[in-house]
């Protein structure tokens, strides 16, 4: 594909999963806020959080990035995602809009619905009382967005005896709306999120939908491109709704030997998913990209589903110590992002 038919990097962002050592999880937290903070200093747009629950993984992005609004000014932050079948929607709406002012107006918050992971053997922790009456379809969503844009939670407001009460979420932040993303692997749900006026997240997984190629496989690029050209027909801000993309891309420019050779290690033992439908669900992972920035880019011109997106939130790869993911996002900004047409702010 020619570079020209791609949209020029309007937004480079990244994403992290957090890890931390069980044993002593400080330092592990402590890392992960001192990467948003050297991205900031790299001029990157956004920095995003993954949720990882019962994991040794970030389980509260909220509570990171609230300390993380501490320490930087500039940069956006964003969840990716949050599973809203672990959260009360009232109360998620509370965390999000308070997030979302002590960052002064930063916070994009990223969602998506369906059966906890692991259900069957969190049920009785996560809901004991009501785990068979809860709802992880879309109306779960539906009540945080009405709850964001100010739509009563209470049927009360006024003063009782010396304490005033609202009948919305508390505070209240108005622009917080029109920064919420959700999270679509499939074209129903993409087309859900189109339908709510949301911002989208594809990520380096999605359903394997149409028709197989000859040899049985998927192209990913092909069915994530045929999403987001279905989320943006369907949507009211058309061509302009927003779209991140978020691959794992991994630049090698300054990389050391024995840095390179570990990143292609780790995305070598992940290809063999690449094309193949798995599980239940028929979920396509897309390719590990590895190597110096100007072959990356041009990769990257290449992919269909690059072509259509203007935003990127390159995921960073799970396994990797703080030496490498400085490494890794001193590449994406002063390398890729300037060969893919991003611009520093």
């Amino acid at each position: 594909m020619d570079p020209s038919s791609s949209r020029p990097l309007r937004r480079l962002g990244f994403l992290t999963i957090g890890l931390f050592d069980p044993a002593d999880p400080g330092p592990g937290h402590e890392s992960t806020l001192r990467l948003i903070e050297l991205g900031e200093q790299l001029g990157f747009d956004s920095a995003w959080l993954r949720h990882r629950h019962l994991q040794h993984g970030i389980s509260s992005p909220v509570a990171v990035l609230a300390a993380a609004t501490q320490r930087t000014t500039s940069i956006e932050l964003g969840t990716a995602v949050t599973p809203l079948g672990w959260e009360n929607p009232l109360r998620v709406a509370e965390d999000w809009a308070t997030l979302d002012v002590l960052s002064g107006g930063r916070l994009n918050p990223g969602m998506s619905v369906g059966t906890p992971m692991q259900w069957e053997h969190v049920r009785g922790s996560l809901y004991p009382d009501t785990a068979d009456a809860e709802d992880f379809r879309h109306q779960r969503a539906e009540r945080v967005l009405a709850l964001l844009r100010g739509e009563r939670a209470s049927n009360f407001s006024g003063v009782q005896g010396i304490e005033t009460y609202s009948e919305r979420v508390e505070p209240h932040s108005p622009g917080l709306i029109d920064r919420c993303w959700y999270g679509a692997a499939s074209t129903s749900s993409a087309l859900w999120a189109a339908g709510q006026g949301l911002n989208l997240l594809t990520s380096s997984v999605v359903r394997a939908e149409g028709e197989p190629l000859d040899d049985g496989t998927y192209d990913f690029a092909a069915v994530q491109q045929a999403q987001i050209r279905a989320f943006r027909a369907a949507h009211p801000r058309g061509d302009d709704a927003r779209v991140s993309q978020g691959l794992v891309v991994i630049p090698t420019d300054s990389a050391t030997l024995e840095q390179e050779r570990r990143y292609r290690d780790y995305a070598e033992g992940r290809a063999a998913r690449v094309g193949v439908p798995h599980g239940p669900g028929r979920l396509l992972f897309a390719a590990d990209l590895v190597g110096p920035s100007a072959e990356l880019a041009e990769r990257l011109h290449a992919d269909p589903g690059f072509a259509e997106v203007d935003e990127v939130a390159f995921a960073l790869p799970f396994t990797f110590d703080e030496p490498d993911y400085r490494q890794i996002l001193t590449d994406l900004a002063t390398h890729l992002g300037p060969l893919l047409g991003w611009r520093r702010g």
